[in-house]
């Protein structure tokens, strides 16, 4: 679910070739990567932030890499894409990753990626200096796992956009940020259990028959055989996404297949996806996909997009845990 790959690179696009051709490889800000975390750079060897972008148009891909021993490693998506990640044959995540996700390594660990659809990321080699030991933070960024961090988005948006013309010092305030606001991430007090599968799927189809009307939390709490409370708590645990929120990114999915294939108006669209007013359709569309729907018509027009399935959320270990940021 989601926004779809189209949608999150129209608010995230690399810059144009042109830009590559001006600038060369010794002088850019980010490194282009030969392979998935692969830097051939010299400098990258003595320098305390190395920031990277790995691109992949493929729609399936296995890669594996271990972080250096002196290195935390930031991965953060700028495009939707479905990703599996394991360690030593154990699950870290396996779902839908959505744009501006991040996912940070530990110093010395190895971490193996299978990607189901073409990807996108900046990859950010941080100093472990920049995280000292005593920081109660540390032993949570090994296979942290963020569905969504709006700074860290912002932060990468803003890198990406002035692309290959963006200068070291500014990359590396960048970076600094990025680390300082992984430095002080407060872990979740109490790990909350997952909504159970076969209760998520009972959920998930529930709406999928239902979303063009209003549902209540109570509602779905009903359908999963819990109470409001531990239901929203587990399905965010699950999913990343409050109850609310999965429901309207399931109904953008519904309006974006229906604005690319078909010539009905916006407001009959709105309705049929179960939007009371154009404008609020508008508006949430805009805050999903990165665009007015009218703009994301013209861009997909006669494409048939995708209709993702939620994240997935599977703990290696009780030191492991996914979470989304506020």
């Amino acid at each position: 679910m989601l926004t779809d790959l189209q949608a999150a690179r129209a608010w995230m696009q690399f810059p144009g070739s042109r830009c590559d051709l001006e600038v060369s490889h010794e002088t850019q800000a980010i490194v282009r990567e030969s392979g998935w975390r692969r830097i051939d750079r010299t400098e990258a060897a003595i320098e305390d932030i190395m920031i990277s972008r790995w691109e992949d148009s493929r729609e399936a891909s296995s890669h594996e890499a271990t972080t250096p021993e002196d290195r935390y490693f930031v991965g953060i998506a700028l495009t939707t894409t479905r990703a599996k990640l394991t360690r030593d044959r154990q699950i870290v995540f396996d779902g839908t990753m959505p744009a501006g996700t991040l996912y940070v390594s530990a110093p010395s660990r190895s971490l193996a990626a299978q990607f189901q659809s073409p990807c996108a990321f900046v990859h950010v080699l941080i100093s472990a200096d920049h995280f000292p030991a005593q920081l109660p933070t540390t032993e949570t960024l090994d296979d942290l796992v963020l569905l969504r961090d709006p700074l860290a988005a912002e932060l990468v948006k803003a890198l990406v956009e002035h692309g290959d013309a963006a200068d070291r010092e500014f990359a590396h305030c960048i970076g600094q940020t990025l680390a300082m606001h992984l430095a002080r991430l407060e872990p979740p007090r109490a790990r909350v259990n997952a909504l159970p599968k076969w209760r998520l799927r009972r959920v998930e189809r529930y709406i999928a028959d239902h979303f063009e009307r209003c549902i209540s939390l109570s509602e779905l709490a009903h359908v999963a055989g819990l109470s409001r409370m531990h239901f929203a708590a587990q399905f965010r645990a699950a999913t990343g996404y409050r109850p609310r929120e999965y429901l309207l990114n399931h109904r953008v999915e519904h309006a974006k297949m229906l604005l690319a294939t078909t010539e009905r108006p916006l407001t009959e669209i709105a309705l049929a996806v179960g939007f009371s007013t154009q404008a609020h359709f508008s508006t949430v569309f805009r805050r999903i996909s990165g665009q007015p729907p009218a703009r994301w018509r013209l861009a997909n027009k006669g494409e048939r997009p995708e209709l993702e399935a939620p994240p997935r959320r599977r703990a290696a270990s009780d030191r492991d845990w996914i979470a989304a940021a506020a």
